[in-house]
């Protein structure tokens, strides 16, 4: 596989500091919905689930919060996390050294950008063409865990004190991460180590303190489909700047992706085909942002089935 990648594009936030009547027309999205949602309190919002509730000795208590937690996975893809057991001192000097990054100089920002042929760095992803429309926004991305897929020539250029912020962070949100899937499983009724409103975009009000966490098209696959993967943007905001830490925790790129085999029965068949995690990287990375393209690419249609079903027919009828 080709390594993952991205074609090189300019710092918006430079672009930002230059006298502009408009914005490039390279960043405008007009494929994109521009509703004004005026009260947002009258639309549903994401299940919330508070992981001490989870944990809890009280088994009434658990339970009902485990069920909360699987329909929030199988109805929305999406929930909010309260209660995680991450120190809020630490999540606000990650944010605060993420925001110094952020603001180094252009000088100091070249030596962290991205280089031909590697996704990591500043710049963005998924840019496979010099006509694609772009993000107005820049990106910095770093693998962190495990310790050995880092990068020196990146990780040990990145400043110091958002460096220790990170190390601390990471490992404090791979833990989570842990539990989280262990509990997955639980309501999924399975071995844990087998996880290793429609056409209406729906506003997400942060809680404080909270974590808003989303299922992947990973997870999705591995559970057949019961868990849904939900097509999901982060908005400009016209007045002020935004800041995401995006943490993505998923299987080694040496692990294959499939339903798991407890999850796929008779009533409900195998909704995906066997793909590496390197085969769907290439995969996905080779379409850009297409909303769902790629994972419904690996999925098994109704046609599927019933080609198979008449090759098992036909070579059953060629074993006499």
């Amino acid at each position: 596989m080709e390594p993952l990648t991205s074609i090189l594009v300019p710092s918006v936030q430079e672009l930002a500091k230059e006298p502009l009547t408009n914005v490039p027309e390279r960043y405008v999205r007009p494929d994109q919905d521009t509703v004004v949602l005026s009260n947002t309190t009258s639309l549903p919002q994401i299940p919330v689930i508070d992981l001490g509730k989870l944990l809890s000795q009280d088994l009434n208590l658990k339970g009902h919060e485990l069920e909360k937690l699987h329909y929030a996975c199988k109805e929305w893809g999406f929930f909010q996390l309260v209660n995680h057991g991450v120190s809020t001192s630490l999540v606000e000097n990650m944010k605060r050294s993420a925001k110094a990054l952020f603001e180094l100089s252009m000088e100091e920002k070249k030596k962290l950008w991205q280089t031909e042929g590697d996704l990591e760095g500043f710049g963005q992803a998924f840019i496979l063409s010099e006509e694609q429309k772009l993000e107005w926004g820049d990106a910095f991305f770093l693998n962190t865990l495990p310790v050995h897929i880092r990068k020196p020539h990146i990780y040990n250029q990145i400043p110091q004190t958002f460096r220790e912020n990170l190390e601390i962070y990471s490992a404090e949100l791979e833990k989570l991460s842990v539990k989280i899937t262990e509990l997955l499983a639980n309501a999924l009724a399975i071995n844990p180590k087998e996880l290793t409103e429609e056409g209406q975009w729906i506003p997400v009000l942060p809680l404080p303190n909270a974590f808003i966490i989303n299922i992947g098209d990973m997870l999705e696959i591995i559970t057949n489909g019961i868990y849904k993967s939900v097509e999901h943007r982060a908005k400009v905001n016209s007045k002020k700047e935004r800041i995401s830490l995006a943490t993505f925790y998923g299987p080694s790129f040496e692990a294959i992706l499939a339903p798991t085999p407890s999850l796929v029965t008779q009533e409900r068949p195998a909704q995906f085909r066997r793909i590496s995690v390197l085969d769907y990287y290439d995969l996905s990375f080779s379409q850009g942002i297409r909303g769902k393209s790629y994972l419904n690419e690996i999925k098994i249609t109704k046609g599927d089935l019933q080609k198979e079903k008449s090759q098992r027919v036909e070579n059953n009828n060629n074993s006499y």
